[in-house]
């Protein structure tokens, strides 16, 4: 729908559409200048009050009287000091106002004008809690776009960045950014991209880039993250650098990496701020507690019901025979007991989680193996297996380890060795169809590519790291 010359018309038009009168956030003011009517809007908390004074000095600056033959065009040349556009639809001023932005309409003319004045409430910038490390930079992006696009800047410092920016959200419009390095980035990969992002067709974005990777993914079902997340902009901008993509989502201090492989969710920029030595010899463990997260209690719980004679120092673990739960049920028991561990200490206050894990993990745990719930071999094997998941840099890479796992541990009560044989086969062909933007959730081993098989392994030294190969689709 199209502004008209009719002033009273498009204010009636665009003061229905805002809701005028009706939402206390929503400010308008009329006033006169160059002999001609103008009507302002703009959304209370989403404004920078100081741009707002400083864009209408600049206007009423302008003679009152005077009589010009465009007063639009006047008034769009005389803000020079911030960003304008003009407008000749509804639909688009609306759109602004939403965002934050400052709108005129001018009597006698069938356009708008809308100002950059935004300022949105923003948190500090501060670490991200589930990134932390030791060496390096504390800082992390926020849930305003423009902030976190500016964080990007200052680390890539390159004329061939691209943001590109998209309005997804049929009722609640979202501005999504994608980037990526011009040149470093295959051109197939931005062409999939921009198109899986134009054909979102979705009401709203409440839940940001989760929302976001749901409608995007082909698999919305699959429990294996096709897409990384990360609140670092140091990790986003070396895998810009690697010829990957980045999706913003405004709200969200999450952003999406993709293409993002299985091993992709393995690493963590701790890695990166030591030494190539001390780097590998980190990955490596995390590789190793991330095997044990996922086969440790199948593999024994597969041993115990076929009564294998254990050598040596393993003798230890042989299960207790005085506990009166089978060996599945405790594995089973503790795994549920240590996720609603892990749910209680998100929802509990940081001052209180400290005795919480007291009570949970030490008294609870002496007491089910006092009353003979738990054998001490299953406890401490669970916590090994626990502490495995909890090393995984991806969050919902750990989570879908463990719907893993327990599949294993259900499968291998029932069907024994050969459904345990089975079900791995099926879940590492499960992993080998599965692929993020077009790329293989295993690669780089497989298919094999040995130059990326080693960078995988071996934290490489910065000399030796080519920054601008391009992710193949």
């Amino acid at each position: 729908m199209y502004l008209t010359n009719n002033f009273e018309e498009n204010k009636k038009t665009f003061d229905e559409m805002l809701g005028v009168g009706k939402s206390y956030d929503v400010q308008t003011r009329e006033f006169t200048i160059l002999n001609t009517k103008v009507q302002m809007y703009y959304l209370d908390g989403l404004v920078n009050n100081l741009e707002i004074i400083g864009v209408m000095e600049k206007i009423l600056d302008l003679p009152r009287e005077r009589n010009y033959h465009d007063p639009i065009e006047v008034i769009y040349n005389n803000i020079t000091h911030k960003a304008a556009k003009i407008f000749d639809k509804f639909t688009d001023i609306y759109d602004q106002v939403l965002n934050g932005v400052l709108v005129f309409i001018v009597e006698g003319c069938n356009k708008a004008i809308g100002v950059e004045t935004r300022g949105y409430p923003i948190r500090s910038i501060g670490e991200p809690d589930l990134e932390k490390v030791v060496r390096g930079s504390h800082d992390g992006f926020t849930e305003t776009l423009n902030i976190n696009i500016g964080l990007l800047r200052r680390r890539i410092r390159d004329g061939k960045l691209r943001n590109e920016i998209f309005n997804i959200g049929t009722k609640s419009k979202y501005n999504v950014c994608l980037s990526y390095i011009e040149g470093s980035c295959s051109e197939d990969l931005i062409n999939y991209a921009r198109e899986k992002l134009n054909s979102v067709n979705i009401d709203h974005l409440i839940m940001t880039d989760k929302a976001l990777e749901e409608v995007l993914s082909k698999h919305p079902f699959n429990p294996y993250p096709l897409v990384r997340y990360t609140e670092r902009p140091d990790v986003v901008s070396i895998h810009l650098y690697q010829g990957k993509v980045a999706i913003f989502v405004d709200t969200s201090p999450s952003v999406i990496i993709a293409p993002a492989t299985y091993f992709d969710h393995l690493q963590h920029a701790e890695e990166y701020r030591q030494t190539p030595m001390s780097g590998t010899y980190i990955r490596l463990l995390r590789f190793l507690g991330v095997f044990l997260s996922i086969f440790l209690t199948p593999t024994w719980l597969l041993l115990v019901m076929h009564n294998v004679d254990l050598p040596g120092f393993f003798k230890s673990f042989r299960p207790d025979d005085t506990v009166t739960l089978s060996i599945f049920m405790q594995i089973l028991a503790a795994e549920i007991g240590i996720e609603f561990l892990r749910m209680a200490s998100i929802h509990t206050p940081s001052s209180l989680s400290t005795a919480m894990g007291l009570v949970a993990g030490i008294l609870l745990g002496d007491i089910a193996i006092q009353v003979g719930i738990f054998s001490v071999q299953t406890v401490f094997l669970v916590a090994i297996s626990a502490i495995g998941s909890y090393v995984t840099p991806s969050y919902e890479l750990s989570l879908a380890n463990k719907l893993s796992k327990l599949l294993f541990l259900v499968v291998i009560y029932f069907f024994k060795l050969p459904g345990f044989i089975i079900v791995v086969l099926l879940w590492l062909i499960f992993l080998l169809r599965l692929k993020s933007f077009n790329l293989g959730y295993l690669y780089p081993l497989i298919p094999f590519n040995w130059k990326e098989f080693k960078r995988l392994v071996i934290r490489t030294p910065t000399k030796e790291v080519n920054h601008s190969a391009k992710t193949k689709m």
